[in-house]
């Protein structure tokens, strides 16, 4: 404009302690501090989020614009940034063109500003890194790159960037800046871009990016921006001259900014506590101090401005502008806002300083600003981006000349103000001795800047005791103990160290506030640093260790804080066993890592360090080298055994560590086993056997002893903190343990010797559920009678809130033996923990329960403890005295209080006052009551009262004693009428008499009508006169009435009278109700005799009775009603009572109506039967030969026996015979019977063997005989061809006559055929042959009657024996077949055998030759070669159709003669490679010497006779490749007849062997990074090596990559992977390899492929063998699954329970039942209890599920003894608890605990089931419940309650009730399910399994 310099500069207003924790240095790796001060920024994320939403609104004025020439040093010393991060791009690669793109005036600011606004939208989701998927396009520069450092080179380059400074802005970019300058001085809320430059490796041009870095004004405690005010023109001329006059004096310039020591005030900071970042939390961004020097230097002289605003790392110094020119500024075009610097504060002497320095206005004070210091040694200011990864955008780039060159001497620069006591910048000064800059050190130095120089060590450090910034990189530090004097440095923020030698760390002291360390570019192998376990730096946040040698992770240090890890250019990233390092970072460091490398951590990798087991930290810090997870635990297992071993004792191995997954306040159990190895094992053998004395005295010393201590980690897994007083096998988190690593160590005690520590890790514990747990319960207190115990609990609340109101209640445990009998303590339901104990609890427990609640209403599971049995207290007794009058007669009772457990039998003792002695004597004891006598008239009574216990222990004794005795008047007391005041019945009356000894007292009775005593006698009616008799008979005429007794006592002695008493009865005289008082039954008791029931009734007069007689088997049984007898006494014995007892029962009825009860009486025997006899006898059935007659009779005399039976025939001549064998009770007529009579005789007999009487019936007859007839006809003999017939024949019907029968031959078509008639024989002949023979038979009586035909059907008549008549063979030729000629007889020929013999012999004897040679077994034959020149022989066996063989026949034939000689199927066969075999098939007789020829053929058919070749086998040559082969074959028989040529077919094409592979093999390790090389195995032949060497074309290759080598198939192909050698990848890992090959030969022929396959590494899969359920088999037990698993480390394995019907495949899950016990209820009775046990290793794998069964669960034998009682008795009753509160809701939620509980009776039987609410003295028992066993009836348990019970009536009825023990519970559920048994499948027997 008016030729001054614009110069861009940015001001980022942050918090002192921000600034100080910022360095504004690039270190070599290209990480800046940038990362710190963005996280600064980040944590103020509010203002970064409006910033985002100012851009989206294109509001592009909020945006500044800086760049600065002193950047472009810093940034060529740095790597370049990617495209990406850059923010503009360059076309066509012209970045080098900075002066083009800074001409291009507005376009350039808009894009700019554009690049700004982008940017800040990627910050809030990029990771602020450098780092980008698009790789660098030019390397690194060298960090010793210097650009020219002459006066004249920086005047040109100033001169060069100025040339064009009126065009940097256009009009419109003007305004807008204005607006912001305006806008940002009254708000101050704006936030900046602070640009960088980098230059490129030719150092001709300069990249800049605007970089936003917001930060907090001081005036907020929630933004963090800074406000950028433009610099007008005019001001920046004030300046420029103001410098130029200042410049004369000397070469540098540092000004001082004047403030009120009220805005010294405002910038100081506030004195907040610290984050672990080392920030206030929500702190106003102000410096501590005020600045008070800005310098800036520029190409030109100017007059400096006191408007100046002056900016160093971590330090600001400004001035209010004035009003006017804030209008001003703002209406004139204003260049964008300074550098924060150009220049160090505190310069070397000789250093130019010739940039204007411009100021800010700002409302009364600026935005203190993060300045960028400059690298000394190129006159450029280092990159002070504070995020890498943000990008870049080209600006106008300002070149200021470089410093001269630094002398090694060192001089402090002149410092206006303070800032120097805090600040030192000596960069690039060529230090080699740090004691030269001691100097200027100061106590108060808190930031120092050493880089580019040539420091070694750093003695004389620790005097900076308050400094928190070092950067000496770029020096000559090596390591080896150079950084041990950074322990005097406590306050050290940030360390940068990179560009030296060091080489280790391990010098490196813990520094406990370092929160930025930078070791980029040196030669560093390891992290590890001071201190154990790799040290520990416990509030670092960034490490920056790119460009170093680490090759592992091993001795890794602590670092709890770091959030960004960057290793780029390390060895380590291309190791290939060093894979996944993201997942080893983060599991190294723990959940405070974000970044890696530049780049925010993936998911799958945070994923994959999940799946790995919690000791792989501690594993990969001492070297483990990472290998999947499915291997992990194998491998860090078999790592820690060997890392153990080491510390075991000698002899001892590791068996097994585990621990608990831990989860607040849950229960962690760790278990440590060891194993005695074999040798050491015999090697104690031997010492027992030389020591045995001593071993015996140390035995208890040779035993292991482990001792427990319990650690907790912090961010990471691999520092632990141990817990105090965590020494046992058993740990609780705590609830500031979750998310933090357990860690148990075990240390092994062996002969008073330690050993070890062997540890487990843990997972990160996992938050509680919320629901409380009881640790522990403790009852305190004496458990003695009368004592107050009280109830404390230990709660771990689990995550939850303590302060809910926990439910305490005391029960009384009934039954010491049962531990389920309890009883709720009346009024210590809802009692707080104490309680006093009573009388009702000694000789029990207490159970003090005890259910946390928290104050979200949770509740935990309730538990239990249990006090000792309840002792009695000492017995005593208390307040003895005497109750009633001293009197004669009168009764005294001695009374106390008795306390001290139950009172056993205590001891009582009366004594008597001796008038003699004045001493007491004993007259009763035993007894608490004592009537006075008349002995003691005159004396005084002492009651004794001595207490005694149950078990027998006394206390000591009271006494009591009355006054003296006094003499009574006669009277009586206590008057009581003993007996039934009822009709009839006798009452007497008793009382008790006093006042002397009774005399002749009198007694008189009276009746009265109305209740109460009278007072005189003529009230009452006398029933009997006053007599001495005290006894009374009731009157029927007091019925109705009162009865009243007036008793006149009467003294002995004196016969004085006492005064009358009268008593009357309570109630009137009743009337008996009618009854029987005697019942009888008279009478015989014997079949037809007659009863007579007698009987005496009482109860008034009798009315109309009942009578019944009844029958019955046994007295205790039911009887059977007599209808007949009804309403009769007496009764007629029948037949149906005998053996029975008959029964009269009557029911007496008195004559109003009234009815009383049933009364029965047996007969004393059982009735008799009568004597046996028949009362009527007779013969049924008609009296002919061959019919059946039957016996009736009727039987009397009880039941009938075995009655005895005889039939008679009586002949015409009146003789009798007895029928022998007729003594059934049916007879058939015989033919002996004919013409008689025919009777029976019976005689009687009872069933007990009685006999009676001999009846006979009458006669029937006369017999008539039956009509003839033929009963059963036969053919005898076979139906055989020359055989003959006869015939058998049964006769019936009388006398025979001459009866009659003839043959017929029935043919096969139906036709019959008369053959002969009365022939007892029939002869067959050959016409019979195939037909059947018929016999008709017709009987004839004597006397000529004919009774009906019978006829019989033979079998067919078959043929005779087969028979061969004649056999010839005709002459025989080869291979003709032979037909034999043959005579056959007997019957149809069947399948005659025919079998063919060779022979060169022929025998006469029919027998077989010796040389015979089976041929054929066929009719026909045809000889062959073998038969020419021999005989044939036939051998023939004729057989009948029906397979009947007949004798063998022997023919010969003459011998066979040879065919014509030929030969077929010509052919060549290859028999190996190149070589053929020509084939023929000769025929005709044996064949000579054929002739053989072979041909060559051309592909023209050209055929040639190849000379030589007159064998069957031909080698192929060379010539005979690419033609044909023919083979000719010429016929020549033995006898020298040739026969005709014959040709075979032309061949393929003959080629050479085709080269083939005969394996292929890889060769080298199949691992990532490795190069495998295929290699293939040539067989070892001659032909094979032949086709390789001379016709071998070339080999192909293919690799492919496949998952699965069962499935070859599904592969990938590998693009360009071609070639016999193949480097293996990282996207390899986890794949199978798949090389596949093919050979190629000269005549393009190709072999088929050869394939190989890597073979996959395959993790153990878990599994369990054995498992097995363990339990006594009972519904009361409890269950375990055991199994043996295998297969890694096992995880939580998963178990369900199910029940399962005996023979059924279903399972029927059992809900919330998956731990490995399970403890059975009645509702498992019947089933089979099924574990299904799924194995899952630590790793979440899961194996195979395997099932376990147990047998069917049977009822436990003391329940199922007591439900078979109740389920015989057929119905019981149960008593049961119902909690009312549940049946109203409002009840129920008011009520936690167990409510309002009622007595219920529960009344089953087999039909019902009721629920009865007891009777009380307001109410009247009544049924609640009613219900049948109808579905859908039932019965439920639960498992939470083992006492309660839901009893389900119908689909709108139930009811819960509670028992007092599960043992009732039980006993309830089994006889209800056993009455509903007809309702349910399962039977009783089943459910009791008895």
């Amino acid at each position: 404009m008016d030729g001054s310099i614009p110069i861009a500069a940015a001001a980022v207003v942050a918090s002192q302690e921000d600034r100080e924790a910022v360095v504004p240095e690039t270190s070599g790796d290209g990480f800046v501090s940038e990362e710190l001060v963005m996280e600064n920024v980040g944590e103020g994320g509010g203002a970064l989020q409006e910033e985002e939403e100012e851009e989206e609104n294109g509001d592009l004025s909020n945006q500044q614009l800086v760049t600065d020439a002193e950047l472009e040093a810093l940034l060529s010393a740095a790597p370049s940034l990617p495209e990406e991060s850059r923010g503009v791009k360059i076309p066509n690669g012209k970045r080098e063109e900075s002066t083009a793109a800074a001409a291009s005036g507005g376009t350039v600011s808009k894009r700019v500003s554009a690049a700004s606004s982008s940017l800040l939208k990627k910050r809030s989701n990029v990771s602020s890194s450098s780092g980008s998927t698009t790789p660098r396009t030019l390397p690194p520069p060298s960090p010793t790159f210097l650009r020219s450092s002459s006066a004249k080179a920086a005047a040109r380059r100033l001169l060069e960037a100025s040339g064009d400074a009126p065009n940097l802005v256009s009009e419109k970019g003007t305004n807008a800046i204005g607006k912001h300058s305006s806008s940002s001085s009254s708000t101050s809320d704006s936030a900046p871009s602070t640009p960088v430059m980098r230059r490129s490796l030719s150092g001709s041009s300069t990249r800049t990016s605007a970089i936003p870095i917001p930060s907090s004004t001081p005036t907020t405690t929630q933004s963090r921006r800074a406000s950028f005010s433009s610099v007008s023109t005019s001001a920046a001329a004030a300046s420029e001259n103001h410098r130029r006059a200042s410049l004369s004096a000397r070469p540098s310039l540092n000004r001082s900014v004047d403030m009120t020591a009220a805005e010294l005030r405002k910038w100081e900071a506030p004195k907040l506590p610290l984050k672990t970042s080392g920030r206030p939390p929500n702190s106003v961004s102000s410096p501590k101090t005020p600045p008070n020097s800005l310098k800036r230097s520029g190409s030109s002289a100017a007059t400096p401005s006191k408007n100046s605003l002056s900016s160093e790392p971590g330090k600001l110094g400004t001035k209010a502008a004035s009003p006017s020119a804030i209008s001003q500024n703002a209406s004139k075009p204003v260049l964008p806002p300074p550098s924060p610097r150009a220049d160090s504060q505190n310069v070397v002497a000789g250093e130019p300083n010739g940039a204007a320095t411009h100021s800010t206005p700002a409302r009364k004070k600026l935005s203190p600003s993060v300045l960028l210091p400059k690298r000394s040694t190129s006159s450029s200011v280092e990159n002070s981006s504070l995020n890498g990864s943000l990008s870049k955008s080209p600006s106008r780039l300002v070149t200021l000349p470089p410093p001269p060159p630094v002398v090694e001497s060192v001089k402090p620069a002149a410092t206006a103000g303070g800032d120097a006591d805090v600040r030192l910048d000596l960069r690039g000064h060529k230090v080699r001795n740090f004691d030269a800059a001691t100097t200027l050190f100061t106590s108060k130095l808190e930031f120092l800047y050493l880089r580019d120089n040539k420091l070694s060590d750093l003695k004389g450090i620790q005097l900076l005791k308050r400094l928190k910034v070092l950067d000496i990189s770029f020096n000559e530090f090596t390591g080896a103990g150079s950084l041990e004097q950074l322990q005097h440095c406590p306050m050290l923020q940030q360390l940068y160290l990179a560009g030296n030698q060091i080489t280790s760390l391990t010098s490196l002291p813990q520094l406990p506030n370092l929160e930025f360390l930078s070791i980029a570019q040196n030669k560093i192998k390891s992290l590890a640093m001071a201190g154990g376990a790799g040290g520990s730096q416990p509030r670092l946040q960034v490490l920056a260790a790119s460009k170093n040698k680490i090759t592992t992770f091993k001795g890794f240090p602590y670092l709890p804080s770091l959030q960004h890890l960057r290793l780029e250019e390390n060895p380590i990233l291309l190791q290939q066993q060093s894979f996944h390092l993201q997942a080893q970072a983060i599991m190294l460091v723990g959940r405070a890592l974000i970044k890696f490398n530049d780049r925010d951590l993936s998911v799958h990798e945070k994923e994959l360090a999940g799946q790995y087991p919690p000791h792989t930290a501690w594993c990969l810090q001492r070297g483990w080298k990472l290998c999947a997870p499915e291997q992990a635990v194998a491998s860090t297992m078999e790592f820690l055994v060997s890392h153990w071993t080491k510390l075991l004792p000698p002899g001892f191995a590791v068996k097994k560590v585990h621990m608990d997954l831990p989860a607040e306040e849950d229960p962690c159990h760790c278990e440590f086993m060891f194993e005695k190895l074999k040798h050491a094992l015999e090697q104690d053998k031997v010492e027992d056997t030389k020591e045995e004395e001593e071993c015996k005295e140390e035995d208890s010393d040779s035993e292991l002893e482990l001792h427990y201590q319990w650690f907790v980690a912090g961010e990471a897994p691999i520092d632990f903190l141990p817990v105090e007083g965590a020494v046992s096998d058993t740990y609780w988190p705590k609830h500031e343990e979750v998310g933090h690593s357990l860690k148990v160590e075990c240390t092994i005690v062996l002969k008073k010797i330690k050993f070890g520590p062997v540890f487990a890790i843990s997972k990160p514990v996992s938050p509680g559920t919320g629901c409380p747990k009881v640790l522990r319960l403790e009852v305190e207190g004496e458990a003695i009678e009368g004592s107050l115990i009280k109830g404390s609990a230990v709660v771990a609340w689990c995550g939850g809130t303590p302060g809910g109101k926990s439910l305490v209640s005391w029960l009384r445990q009934e039954s010491t033996n049962d531990s389920n009998s309890v009883a709720i303590v009346s009024g210590a339901e809802d009692s707080a923990a104490a309680y006093k104990l009573t009388l009702d609890d000694v000789g029990l427990c207490l159970m003090f329960m005890f259910t946390p609640v928290t104050e979200e209403g949770v509740k935990g599971e309730a538990q239990f403890a249990v006090t000792p049995v309840i002792q009695a207290a000492q017995p005593c007794v208390t307040a003895v005295k005497i109750v009633g009058e001293a009197i004669e007669g009168n009764l005294i009772r001695g009374i106390g209080n008795y306390f001290g457990g139950r009172e056993g039998v205590s001891k009582f003792q009366w004594l008597r006052e001796s008038l003699e002695s004045g001493e007491f004597k004993l007259v009763l004891q035993e007894k608490m009551e004592y009537t006075l006598t008349d002995k003691d008239v005159g004396l005084r009574m002492m009651f004794k009262y001595t207490p005694v216990r149950t078990d027998g222990c006394q206390g000591d004794p009271v006494t009591a004693m009355t006054a003296k005795v006094l003499l009574a008047p006669p009277r009586v007391e206590k008057l009581r009428l003993l007996g039934d005041m009822k009709e009839g019945g006798k009452v007497a009356i008793s009382a008790i008499f006093t006042g002397g000894t009774e005399g002749a007292s009198c007694v008189q009775w009276f009746k009265k009508s109305t209740p109460g005593i009278p007072a005189e006698d003529e009230q009452l009616e006398p029933l009997s006169s006053s007599t001495v008799a005290k006894a009374f008979c009731i009157p029927l005429a007091v019925v109705g009435h009162y009865l009243v007794a007036k008793y006149t006592p009467v003294r002995s002695t004196d016969g004085e009278s006492g005064k009358p008493t009268f008593i009357i009865s309570e109630s009137v005289v009743e009337m008996l109700p009618p009854e029987l008082t005697f019942l009888n039954i008279v009478g015989e008791c014997t079949e037809g005799e007659t009863l007579t029931a007698q009987y005496r009734y009482a109860g008034g007069y009798e009315g109309g009775s009942e009578y019944e007689w009844c029958l019955h088997e046994s007295k205790s049984g039911y009887g059977t009603s007599i209808p007949e007898a009804a309403g009769q006494l007496q009764y007629r014995i029948t037949k149906q009572a005998v053996n029975r007892f008959l029964s009269f029962r009557c029911k007496p009825v008195r004559d109003d109506g009234l009815q009383g009860d049933w009364q029965s009486t047996f007969t004393a025997d059982r009735i008799q039967a009568g004597f046996p006899m028949f009362l009527s006898l007779h013969i049924v059935g008609e009296p002919t030969e061959g019919h059946q007659i039957h016996l009736e009779k009727e039987y009397w005399g009880g039941d009938e026996g075995s009655s005895k039976v005889q039939w008679f025939l009586t002949r015409q001549d009146w003789t009798q015979r007895e029928i022998k064998g007729a003594t059934e009770q049916s007879y058939t007529i015989s033919v002996d019977d004919i013409e008689g009579l025919i009777c029976v005789s019976c005689q009687p007999v009872r069933s007990d063997g009685v006999t009676g009487p001999v009846s006979v019936s009458a006669p029937i007859g006369p017999v008539l005989p039956a009509p003839p007839m033929c009963k059963a006809l036969q053919i005898c003999g076979l139906p055989v061809e020359g055989g003959s017939l006869s015939f058998e024949a049964s006769y019936t019907g009388g006398e025979k006559g001459d009866c009659t029968h003839k043959w017929v031959r029935v043919n096969s078509n139906g036709i019959e055929e008369l053959l002969s008639i009365d022939d007892d024989k029939l002869d067959l002949t050959s016409e019979d042959v195939g037909s059947r023979i018929k016999l008709v038979f017709t009987p004839i009586r004597k006397d000529g009657a004919a009774g009906d035909s019978q006829l019989v059907l033979s079998e067919e008549v078959v043929d005779g024996e087969p028979e061969g008549q004649g056999l010839v063979i005709p002459q025989c030729f080869q291979d003709v077949e032979v037909v034999p000629q043959t005579v056959y007889f007997g019957g149809q020929e069947g399948a005659s055998e025919f079998t063919w013999y060779r022979t060169k012999h022929k025998l006469e004897d029919g027998r077989l030759p010796s040389d015979a040679h089976l041929l054929c077994k066929t009719e026909v034959c045809t000889p062959r070669l073998d038969e020419v020149g021999s005989h044939l022989l036939l051998h023939w066996v004729p057989v009948r159709k029906d397979g009947k063989r007949g004798t063998p026949i022997i023919a010969y034939s003459d011998l066979v003669l040879p065919a014509f000689p030929e030969v077929c199927n010509v052919a060549i066969r290859e028999v190996s490679e190149g070589v053929f075999v020509g084939e023929g098939v000769y025929y005709g007789g044996l064949e000579g010497r054929s002739h053989v020829c072979w041909y060559r053929q051309t592909a023209g058919n050209v055929r040639t006779l190849i000379p030589g070749a007159e064998t069957k086998m031909y080698v192929v040559s060379d010539e005979d490749y690419t033609c044909s082969l023919i083979f000719g074959y010429t016929p020549v028989r033995s006898d020298g007849v040739s026969g005709n040529l014959m040709i075979s077919e032309h061949t393929a094409p003959i080629y050479p062997e085709l080269p083939r592979i005969q394996k292929l093999v890889i060769s080298g390790k199949v691992m990532e990074g490795e190069t495998i090389t295929a290699v293939e195995v040539i067989p070892n032949t001659a032909s094979q090596q032949h086709s390789w060497e001379q016709y071998t074309k070339e080999i192909r290759y293919q690799w492919s990559r496949l998952w699965q080598p069962e499935s070859p198939d599904t592969y990938e192909r590998l693009a360009l992977q071609q070639a016999c050698m193949y480097k293996v990848r990282l996207e390899d890992v986890g794949y199978c390899l798949r090389c596949e090959c093919v050979v190629l030969d000269l005549f393009g022929r190709s072999t088929e492929p050869v394939i190989v396959i890597t073979s996959p590494v395959v993790p153990s899969f878990p599994r369990v063998d054995c498992l097995e359920i363990e339990g006594r088999g009972y519904h009361t037990s409890l269950y375990a699954v055991r199994g043996i698993y295998s297969g890694g480390r096992e995880g939580k394995s998963l178990v369900q329970w199910f029940r399962a019907m005996a023979g059924s495949p279903d399972l029927i899950p059992i809900s919330g039942e998956v731990g490995r016990m399970y403890e059975a209820n009645v509702d498992d009775v019947g089933y089979n209890l099924v574990a299904m046990y799924t194995p899952v290793r630590e790793d979440g794998v899961e194996g195979g599920p395997v099932t376990a069964a147990t047998e069917p669960i049977i009822v436990d034998p003391e329940v199922a003894k007591e439900v078979k009682l109740k389920v015989e008795a057929g119905a019981v009753k149960f008593e049961a608890l119902q909690d009312c509160d549940r049946l109203t809701p409002v009840k129920a939620h008011r009520n936690q605990g167990l409510g309002n509980l009622e007595r219920r009776v529960v009344d089953v039987n087999r039909k019902r089931v009721k629920v009865i609410k007891p009777g009380s003295r307001t109410s009247f028992a009544s049924t609640e419940h009613r219900g049948t066993y109808a579905p859908p009836f039932h019965v439920e348990v639960f498992r939470g309650d083992q006492q309660q019970i839901k009893i389900v009536m119908d689909m709108k009825h139930e009811v819960d009730l509670m028992v007092q023990s599960r043992h009732i519970r039980d006993i309830f559920v089994l006889v209800i399910r056993s009455f509903s048994q007809q309702f349910n499948s399962t039977p009783l027997n089943l459910l009791l399994k008895m």
